[in-house]
């Protein structure tokens, strides 16, 4: 695999040094790695989760993105702790594998829960505090390629982030100017939890020969499209999808076709 991608770092001035940003999910794999990326840059971000992770340094709250009053309790307390929330990132999400046919309809629901409804819910209640507040405030949501494309074993996952990017350009019409709404829509990203669908080292570079750029994304990658997101050098971009996926999938006829002239 090619070089690995590092964060924007210290030394770089985005404009968001000192920005209350909350993290969904950021305790871990590219939740944890857009936290990294938004405190090198002088951000100050709050995660949250079940349970916290491994960097103490960062504040924590716990809570469940999918009940709604957790929710307004959470966005209430940052704010009154902090006196304000300037961005907000919807990380919290996923699937494991399972195929449409075998999954049963809570398992879908519960899917769907996570990747649609949590987003919005905490979007709401984000926005209840941006709009009130004299430079209002961003959001971005991560979302995925496999809400722009067939999703084989991951069909719900997949419908809920199409969604998710739906909804995000209606938010960004009801709520503007005050407050922006984009997504960030992620290809593979090597994290701890690539191999689940990718196998073993062998799976993951593999997989990572057949994207334009030679490897997976580093959660690093990620947290560097957000942090542009969200800071006043996107202050014009709302209602937008920035697409991190590294040129994206090599068309499949090209893997068969008998031309010449083949990629």
């Amino acid at each position: 695999m090619k070089a690995q991608s590092q964060a924007a770092g210290q030394g770089h001035d985005l404009g968001i040094d000192k920005k209350v940003v909350l993290v969904t999910g950021g305790t871990r794999g590219v939740g944890a790695g857009i936290t990294r990326v938004l405190a090198e840059l002088g951000a100050v971000p709050v995660v949250c989760g079940r349970n916290p992770g491994e960097d103490t340094d960062v504040e924590f709250v716990p809570c469940d993105v999918r009940d709604a009053d957790a929710v307004d309790e959470m966005i209430r307390g940052i704010a009154q702790t902090h006196g304000r929330l300037d961005g907000v990132v919807n990380n919290a999400g996923g699937s494991p594998f399972a195929l449409a046919a075998d999954a049963s309809p809570r398992f879908t629901s519960k899917i769907v829960e996570l990747n649609l409804l949590a987003p919005l819910t905490v979007a709401r209640a984000a926005h209840a505090v941006m709009r009130q507040q004299e430079t209002g405030g961003a959001i971005v949501n991560v979302s995925s390629v496999s809400g722009h494309r067939p999703s084989p074993g991951t069909s719900a996952y997949g419908a809920a982030k199409a969604g998710l990017d739906n909804a995000m350009t209606s938010l960004a019409i009801e709520w503007a100017p005050q407050v922006r709404v984009n997504s960030v829509v992620c290809g593979a990203v090597l994290t701890e939890q690539a191999h689940l669908h990718l196998g073993d080292d062998d799976g993951v570079a593999a997989v990572g020969a057949t994207i334009p750029m030679g490897r997976l994304a580093m959660p690093a990658d990620v947290g560097n499209a957000v942090a542009f997101l969200l800071s006043p050098l996107a202050g014009y971009i709302t209602g937008s999808t920035l697409t991190v996926h590294g040129g994206g999938e090599k068309p499949a006829f090209l893997a068969v076709a008998t031309a010449d002239n083949q990629v």
